[in-house]
């Protein structure tokens, strides 16, 4: 919306004395300012934004342009490839209305979404880790990873807003996941301007630049993060809701689980309670339409915890009852027979409504894995898959070490594009941590020397930690510094011990 100029109010006369004859001072011209252009707008909005006014006329105005927006978008969502296969149970009318006058640019979460969407349709299957904080993601990036996984899990057990550790039950504040991905993307885009500041740090001296880091290039950093939304904190409002925090954070996937919000556990825990089938899929229509509102094209995945949770609040969802066994809890909860079967009725059901579906599993069956799929894939060919590589699964307990070697390249060819280890980062903190501490307790300083050698030897692989004033911006802030004031003194690298120490180690 291109906001309408105010007509400058009657100025208030001062009080200048009783002096009748004193000259009035000269009046300051005023400047005229231009309106703001629309021209930075999306394409589908600009011509609303434009007719902003008053009167009838300016109403049909923004009504003929609402009507064309609305156009615009269906024809999108029509001819435009990534949109194949997708069903929405709204009109575009419904999106142009709710988007209002002005809409914001979210360019973390597009950026996000387009480059998820690209790596999906072009690599055999993206591997990604459960992140817990900021430098764990830059870590993951720094090593290889084209894609972050960010667990509600570990939000509740160690980064949530309420600051308490909770077992993953939905206890913690609503926003806390969309703040833990922005946390995140704050920590991509420090490791990004670090790199180009260094990459680039002889520009304008005539000199040529150096590598961006040893190995000769820079990793994509803004890696995509998928979202943990759980089963939405509430009804299909709270979910909507949610979405918007999740692509205002950066997010580019955000995926739901078919539980009931206030009994939501664990996929590997007991107790589960699944909503029927049809008000899952409005809670996916919910984020799909947070998504449109706000111009992104966020990746919305679906997850069924059919093949363990043995109750369902009602049996009003006739693709729901052929499960349903009659028998009633003390809560009015209905028992369902659980298994395959019930993940399959409900994976068709939810596969128009997303890019990616996903089945929790109890243990590490390619066998299941493999009929789901065919299942799936019958009747929608192009329907992605996500697996979650859980570290709730004994691995060794089922699999010997050759399935395990070819296990996520089986599960690839089945057509499972995303595959996540979703708890990577709590036990990787956690083991190496406590690795440390005994180490410490034990033997004092060689344990934490040890440590130390370690990072080194992982310095020709890229890792960059060992300076640790660097890896956190020092240098970046430095260049602000000497930006602002060329000849300063306070430089905080220049005559620190990592300038003297690590110069030569990385």
């Amino acid at each position: 919306m291109t906001p309408r100029e105010t007509t400058s109010s009657k100025s208030t006369a001062r009080g200048r004395g009783s002096d009748a004859h004193e000259p009035e001072p000269p009046k300051r011209r005023r400047e005229r300012t231009a309106k703001p252009s629309t021209s930075d707008l999306p394409a589908t909005m600009r011509s609303v934004a434009s007719t902003n006014g008053a009167g009838a006329d300016s109403q049909q105005a923004r009504d003929r342009a609402a009507r064309r927006a609305a156009d615009d978008l269906r024809r999108q969502w029509e001819t435009d490839p990534r949109w194949h296969g997708i069903e929405r149970l709204y009109s575009a009318e419904d999106v142009v209305r709710l988007r209002g006058s002005i809409q914001e640019e979210h360019t973390l979460a597009r950026l996000g979404a387009e480059r998820l969407w690209q790596l999906l349709q072009t690599e055999d299957y993206i591997r990604a880790l459960g992140a817990l904080t900021g430098n764990q993601a830059v870590q993951q990036v720094k090593a290889g990873l084209q894609a972050i996984y960010l667990s509600g899990w570990q939000v509740a057990a160690d980064a949530n807003m309420s600051g308490q550790t909770y077992p993953d039950q939905s206890l913690y504040p609503a926003n806390s996941v969309p703040q833990v991905v922005r946390r995140i993307n704050n920590a991509l885009l420090r490791a990004d301007q670090i790199s180009v500041s260094e990459s680039l740090r002889h520009l304008g001296n005539g000199k040529a630049d150096a590598p961006a880091n040893q190995n000769g290039s820079a990793p994509y950093w803004l890696a995509p993060i998928v979202a943990d939304a759980e089963a939405g904190f509430g009804g299909v409002l709270n979910a909507y809701e949610l979405m918007k925090a999740m692509i205002a954070a950066g997010a580019a996937g955000v995926h739901w689980e078919d539980q009931l919000a206030s009994e939501k556990k664990c996929g590997h825990l007991g107790g589960k309670v699944l909503i029927p089938t049809g008000q899952h899929i409005r809670t996916l229509s919910a984020a799909r339409l947070a998504a449109d509102v706000c111009g992104v094209p966020s990746l919305v995945i679906a997850r069924t915890d059919a093949h363990a949770a043995t109750l369902v609040t009602s049996d009003v969802d006739e693709r729901d009852r052929e499960f349903v066994t009659g028998e009633r809890t003390a809560e009015g909860y209905y028992r369902v027979r659980n298994g395959l079967a019930a993940c399959i009725a409900r994976g068709l059901a939810y596969s128009p409504h997303s890019e990616l579906l996903w089945m929790e599993t109890s243990t590490p069956d390619l066998e299941v894995a493999r009929k789901f799929a065919e299942a799936i894939k019958a009747e929608y060919p192009d329907q992605m898959l996500a697996y979650n590589c859980s570290p709730s699964f004994n691995w060794k307990q089922h699999l010997d070490d050759d399935t395990i070697a070819a296990f996520q390249r089986e599960l690839g060819a089945m057509g499972y594009a995303f595959q996540f280890i979703t708890l990577a980062g709590f036990h990787a903190l956690n083991q190496s941590m406590f690795d440390l501490a005994r180490g410490y307790a034990e033997s004092g300083m060689p344990a934490y020397v040890a440590l130390q050698e370690r990072e080194f030897a992982a310095e020709p692989d890229g890792y960059t930690a060992t300076r640790h004033q660097r890896e956190v911006g020092t240098g970046y802030f430095d260049l602000v510094s000497t930006a602002i004031s060329p000849d300063s003194s306070t430089t905080a690298l220049t005559g620190s011990t990592e300038e003297e120490q690590f110069k030569n180690t990385a």
